[in-house]
């Protein structure tokens, strides 16, 4: 901590050269000294408006009112626009190559006009992290004093209209490289860029409207060239070419200024058995005996243009709200894709009649030809159209701190992101639908597939999560019953990652508009949810009630299950997953697999063009195989996580059934464990890589085998065999293990390289965990919902001693074998393994 003394000295300092001025002050002149006039003091304080704002002034009414006198910008405030909040949102109007892309938000603050003293205006920052209920109780007053909200802008009062607004130039402010309305200080590192440089730095225009100011500046920053000695940092951009180029980068970014509603909209309460985005924020009361935090779900505001509809809609009619929510096509998106991004937009309106709204949903295009309108503006949501090489989508959303109400939304949409629904649609169902098995789609099935993905990323800006655990509710022969699928769909949730229909067998006969996902159960309980309106509330806290009394009339309903995204061991929660068993689901998957592997030549077949499509296909099989390993290896160790409220019966925490973890190994000693060799097509492998792919096969099974001989794995295996000893336990997991990466020690039979790999896997992985000392994790914590472990110390539980004993038993059965062994790479194999071992059991004796 810096001491404080050199301030105490500066401000006595100041103190004394005061009071010495002022007595010098009151000494009169010498005798005979000349006398002298001074000048009367300048005139201090505002202005008269005609002073400041002349006739030269260029002129609009607004939120602010905006004025431009020759090169600078005055913003008049309304005094009745002091403590309402505001919120600014920083986009990428232009950027450089490589700096993400034009629509892309950088920046989201909110903010507070005040009076300070002096003739000041204040701007600050506001921080929703803690409050007081009430602040009336005397806990608010110390609430207020350890939550200082930072100043970030201070203007002189330039003038002051009819004693209602301060004029204020803010030139410099947005000039200047303020943290609040520019780059974030992460944006900065990611690109290397360094200050900002003025005499490149200008305001390019500011505009306002009713609720809404928006400031567009071009910003030129200094860059730091990248170390020769440094190698390029994985999963970070490589550095901008306009930097390697000229040493600096310029663009430009569009800050929209909004007015957040003076009375926040009503709350509603987050439920953990429903996903929706959420807010936060600790608060305080005299009556409370301990920090509470409030937690409310994140939602458009739709509510009724009156009273009589309001009657109406609490009858049970459809009734259109005053705003409806309206997302607009970005004008740079393909013509041909437009209309499926409506589609997906528009496909949400069903699902929204059943909470009782009609019209509430709606697709536009762009006016390109309205001056008034800018996609940066932050009163318009929009599907932006990025041209990007990345194979993505992302549907975020601006919400009001306070309430959760979302004020609009940008959809990402980057233009290879249909590369990747592309490769997923053959690898999934290209056996069903002759249309995937060529390299480029047809435009109607291009249409479609990303019809459903931008109805997924809606989803998202409408508040929803992800529902992990949507397709466990559809058991797994359905999935193969083309009248059930007609009906159900594959899972009961877009909100899923259950892409497509790979279970279902080119026999099965499904239609082909039935592979695709659809709007379901789920997803119209979930809107319903969060946008119905609630008869006889009075107040967020009745809402709950209710809302929570929803929940618990179909809480024996598995289609309307909620399940969190990123559990780390529920194997019910997967992503690209389908169906209430993995190891029956993705036995078909594989099995459809090994008949599409083959055909991929002729599928990804392009003329005059080489064998890299081929290669980026085959990749996707090899991610996709892993999904299945993946999906399958969570059911080892795996614990039911069932958010529960404590009025409902049951525990939260159950060990997934024994016969289904058993089920799981067996799954993988099948289809990993003993070598997959239909992967390695000699027709397609000569064609992408110079090897075999003896090491691919390795990298698979060394990531699961690591994976399951997890500290986390083998302690969630303890601690459910000590609850109930009828569990799977972390002595079974051993024991089956062994016996299935050892197998050849009891037939004596030859081992082959690619079993040699995974047994030298076996004995390292055993090995790091005898050397092992402790394991990051979150005590008693929870990430996305999720309660976590604790970390680990294998020296300190069973688990050390388990791997000794293992250690010990495959070297008992290595030595017992060698003899019988006759091929040489075989015994130069074992005789290495059993001298790891015998290395690392006596470093630990």
């Amino acid at each position: 901590m810096r001491s404080p003394r050199p301030l105490l000295s500066a401000a006595f300092f100041l103190l004394l050269t005061a009071t010495q001025a002022q007595d010098k002050k009151n000494v009169p002149p010498p005798l005979g000294s000349p006398t002298v006039t001074l000048p009367s003091a300048a005139k201090t304080g505002p202005k008269s408006f005609r002073e400041v704002i002349t006739d030269k002034s260029v002129s609009k009414e607004g939120l602010f009112g905006v004025h431009k006198v020759d090169d600078k910008y005055f913003f008049e405030v309304p005094d009745s626009l002091l403590g309402r909040v505001f919120m600014a949102i920083t986009r990428i109007s232009k950027t450089p190559t490589g700096a993400a892309y034009g629509g892309a938000e950088v920046n989201r603050q909110v903010m507070q006009w005040e009076k300070g003293l002096d003739n000041k205006l204040l701007l600050r920052c506001i921080g929703f992290v803690n409050t007081s209920a009430d602040s009336t109780q005397q806990i608010f007053q110390a609430v207020e004093i350890s939550n200082v909200n930072p100043i970030v802008g201070s203007f002189d009062i330039k003038a002051i209209k009819k004693d209602t607004s301060s004029v204020i130039e803010v030139t410099d402010f947005f000039k200047a490289d303020n943290q609040a309305l520019s780059l974030t200080p992460t944006i900065k590192q990611l690109y290397r860029i360094q200050g900002q440089m003025p005499d490149r730095t200008f305001i390019q225009s500011i505009k306002t409207f009713p609720i809404n100011t928006e400031v567009k500046v071009v910003r030129t920053y200094s860059t730091s060239p990248p170390s020769i000695l440094a190698p390029p940092t994985p999963g970070l951009p490589d550095p901008l070419p306009g930097g390697l180029d000229a040493g600096v980068v310029t663009m430009e970014l569009n800050t929209s200024i909004i007015l957040l509603p003076k009375t926040p909209m009503r709350r509603r309460m987050e439920d953990r058995r429903v996903g929706y985005f959420a807010d936060n924020y600790n608060v305080y009361a005299d009556n409370s005996q301990r920090t509470e935090p409030e937690t409310f779900a994140q939602h458009w505001r739709l509510e009724p243009k009156n009273e009589e509809d309001r009657q109406k809609a609490l009858r049970g009619e459809l009734i259109e709200p005053a705003k409806p929510i309206v997302y607009y096509i970005d004008p740079a998106t393909p013509e041909q894709w437009k209309k499926y991004l409506k589609q997906g937009i528009e496909d949400w309106a069903p699902a929204f009649e059943k909470a009782g709204w009609k019209n509430a949903i709606q697709a536009k295009d762009w006016p390109v030809n309205d001056p008034d309108m800018s996609l940066d503006d932050a009163r318009f949501s929009v599907i932006r159209y990025f041209a990007s090489s990345i194979e993505n989508a992302q549907g975020p959303r601006v919400s009001d701190p306070r309430s959760g109400e979302i004020i609009e939304s940008h959809i990402y949409w980057y233009h290879n992101v249909m590369n990747i629904f592309k490769h997923l649609y053959a690898i999934q169902v290209g056996l069903l639908d002759p249309r995937a098995r060529k390299a480029d789609f047809d435009e109607e099935l291009i249409g479609r597939l990303t019809r459903y993905v931008a109805c997924h990323e809606v989803g998202h800006t409408l508040g929803l999560l992800h529902n992990f655990g949507s397709s466990h509710a559809v058991p797994v022969e359905k999935l193969r019953d083309k009248d059930y699928i007609k009906k159900y769909g594959h899972s009961p949730s877009i909100m899923e990652y259950a892409r497509f229909n790979y279970v279902a067998q080119p026999e099965d006969g499904i239609a082909l508009e039935d592979l695709v996902p659809r709007i379901n159960d789920y997803d119209n309980w979930a809107i319903q949810w969060g946008y119905k309106l609630l008869p006889g509330s009075k107040s967020e806290y009745d809402d709950s009630k209710v809302l929570d009394s929803w929940v618990k009339s179909h809480e024996d309903d598995p289609r309307l299950w909620y399940g969190v995204e990123q559990h780390p061991y529920d194997p019910r929660l997967n992503n690209e997953d389908l169906g209430d068993d993995q190891m029956k689901s993705n036995e078909y998957g594989i099995k459809n697999m090994k008949k599409m592997l083959p055909l991929q030549l002729e599928w990804t077949k392009q003329e005059g063009k080489n064998y890299d499509y081929l290669n980026e296909r085959y990749g996707w099989i090899v991610v996709q195989l892993n999904w299945y390993f993946g999906h399958v290896a969570k059911y080892i160790g795996g614990i039911y996580d069932t958010y529960k409220k404590t009025d409902q019966p049951g525990p939260v925490y159950e060990p997934a059934p024994k016969a289904m973890q058993k089920e799981a190994l067996d799954f993988l000693k099948r289809n990993l464990f003993e070598t997959p060799t239909w992967l390695l097509n000699k027709e397609i492998i000569s064609r992408i890589r110079p090897n075999y792919g003896v090491d691919a096969i390795r990298g698979l099974q060394e990531t699961w085998f690591n994976t399951i001989y997890s500290t986390g794995t083998f302690q969630r295996l303890i601690e459910s065999s000590a609850m109930d000893k009828n569990a799977y336990s972390a002595t079974e997991l051993v024991e089956d293990m062994r016996a299935i990466i050892w197998s050849e020690l009891d037939t004596k039979k030859p081992i082959d390289n690619f079993r040699r790999d995974l047994q030298k896997v076996y004995v390292e992985r055993l090995t790091a965990l005898l050397n092992q000392t402790t394991v990051v994790g979150g005590a008693a914590s929870r990430s996305w919902g999720v309660q976590t472990f604790a970390g680990i110390n294998p020296a300190k539980s069973d688990i050390s001693s388990l791997i000794r004993a293992d250690l010990k038993i495959v070297q008992a059965k290595i030595k017992a074998a060698l003899p019988a062994m006759t091929d040489k790479m075989t015994k130069y194999h074992l005789q290495d393994m059993s001298d790891r071992i015998e290395k690392v059991l006596k470093g630990k004796d």
